[in-house]
Parts: structure tokens; C-alpha cells; sequence
């Protein structure tokens, strides 16, 4: 039980923000990329729709 909360101590939390920057910066992109392949598709339907 003791070396658990030694895992669990302050070096651990340490590390939460960097992580949770990491996982938005993360969750961004791939919106990002979601969005750019929308408009992409997008764009190849509507020069289809001219022809």
C-alpha cells in the first residue's frame, strides 16, 4: 500500500498539467484536420455539382 502512494505523491502530479496541455493541443488538431477535410470534400462536391 505504502508504494502506491509513493506513485501517487507529488512528483505524479507534476506531470498533469503538462498532460492535459498536451491532450487539447492533441484534441485540436485533430479537429483541425477534421474541419480542412470537410471543406476539402466540400469543395471537390461542389466543382463536381459545376460540371
Amino acid at each position: 500500500m505504502a508504494r502506491e502512494l509513493a506513485f501517487t505523491g507529488a512528483a505524479r502530479r507534476a506531470e498533469r498539467p503538462v498532460r492535459s496541455i498536451a491532450c487539447l493541443a492533441f484534441v485540436a488538431i485533430l479537429g483541425v484536420a477534421f474541419w480542412a477535410g470537410a471543406v476539402w470534400i466540400g469543395e471537390h462536391f461542389l466543382r463536381m455539382a459545376a460540371l
